[in-house]
């Protein structure tokens, strides 16, 4: 399938957030037929039997060429992003074959909006998937099940902390009421929760929540702790360590693109200043260490580099958004980041990073969890996710293209 009008976005970048690499060009049609190729080929590998509709993508590893799939169950974090692929698949191509397949899937996911809560994880799980949903369809069904996620998502709240609660399961490991960064994400669903028939404290939450990490879980040069950890009855602020990172003072790459994508979208929801000098506070000590091509090694700080596994997701999360990030800033910020998303994408679509025929996702060289050795240097559904999301979004400014082309 192709797509009409070829928007080449081509300029010479230049700039101090990394080694110049020249000029930057993305063919965002051909990005989107690719990913509709690769999307056509999974669903092509999942019918091959009787498909099963709560069974989802989650990861190529090693030599495999295929999808491994995951049942939907609550404690399956990454179960949201292939409904949410397929439905930004639809939302481009606009084939109804494809959203009745993103339908299908998404509605496997219901279930978790009416049973107690696992996680945070739940907005992952129900705005990726039902959050597009009603997005492209407006379908009443779609909304009551996001406002009832919401509902549910709240309970995780501790008002003498401040923030969500991430993992029930490891207060006791932990020390305590624990927050990672990417709550951040979730705090989406509430806000939309708030404006959309939902109760106002949904919105209260979510700012609280996001004013309480800003204070607490980011060092001096604003690079994050993947976890902070809280007194659950006084609220005081206990530590601030990793999970998934190097170490408990190092800069994993994917917990600082939740907290630049997590940033930029508090802004949009509460246009407070606040939040956008402090999105781009911590995009910028992201951006002034990144490698030449832009993807960045799984942590900023993991001793051995150049010679580390590279974490592609975070590439695709910190695109997409800088894509609405520079929508908000002044003119020199916006052009900066811009080209850096720019710059990003130029990497991810080529065919050092693109899957290709060799497997079935759009994306090679993401990294899950290295501390515990899974899902390094693989495929990961939500790259993938985020990728068609910043192609989506770059897509919009389409018709800008001739303004951008003059930077």
């Amino acid at each position: 399938m192709r797509f009409p009008a070829i928007i080449i976005l081509s300029f010479l970048i230049s700039g101090s957030c990394a080694s110049n690499v020249g000029t930057a060009t993305v063919d965002v049609d051909d990005a989107i037929t690719y990913c509709d190729t690769q999307i056509r080929r999974t669903l092509h590998a999942l019918h091959q039997d009787s498909v099963d509709y709560t069974m989802m993508p989650r990861n190529i590893t090693g030599s495999d060429t295929t999808w491994y799939c995951s049942k939907v169950t609550p404690d399956e974090w990454c179960a949201g992003f292939w409904p949410g692929v397929l439905w930004y698949n639809y939302e481009l191509t606009g084939d109804t074959a494809i959203m009745n397949e993103a339908t299908n899937f998404t509605e496997s996911l219901e279930y978790l909006s009416q049973r107690p809560i696992f996680d945070h994880d739940l907005g992952f799980l129900m705005f990726c998937s039902y959050g597009n949903a009603y997005r492209l369809t407006h379908n009443p069904k779609f909304k009551e099940v996001i406002l009832a996620s919401a509902d549910s998502l709240a309970t995780l709240y501790n008002p003498n902390v401040g923030t969500l609660l991430s993992w029930p399961r490891n207060v006791s490991i932990l020390g305590g009421h624990n927050t990672i960064m990417d709550n951040m994400i979730n705090l989406e669903m509430l806000f939309w929760a708030a404006k959309n028939g939902g109760d106002r404290k949904l919105y209260d939450i979510a700012v609280k929540h996001a004013e309480t990490t800003m204070k607490y879980q980011f060092r001096p040069d604003y690079s994050c702790y993947h976890v902070a950890v809280y007194d659950p009855e006084t609220g005081g602020f206990i530590k601030g360590m990793t999970h998934q990172g190097y170490a408990d003072n190092t800069m994993w790459a994917r917990g600082q693109a939740w907290a630049i994508y997590g940033y930029t979208m508090v802004y949009r929801e509460t246009r407070d200043p606040r939040f956008l000098d402090f999105a781009c506070k911590v995009t910028d000590v992201y951006l002034n260490r990144l490698p030449e091509d832009y993807v960045p090694y799984w942590d900023f700080d993991a001793p051995g580099i150049p010679a580390v596994p590279r974490d592609a997701s975070a590439a695709c999360v910190v695109a997409s958004a800088l894509l609405e990030l520079q929508e908000y800033c002044s003119a020199h910020d916006a052009a900066r980041y811009k080209d850096a998303a720019i710059k990003m994408l130029t990497s991810l679509s080529s065919d050092s990073y693109r899957s290709g025929q060799a497997r079935t996702s759009f994306l090679d060289h993401s990294t899950g969890h290295h501390p515990e050795g899974k899902e390094i240097d693989a495929a990961i559904i939500y790259a993938d996710y985020y990728y068609i999301e910043a192609l989506t979004r770059l897509k919009r400014l389409g018709v800008h293209a001739d303004a951008l082309a003059s930077l």
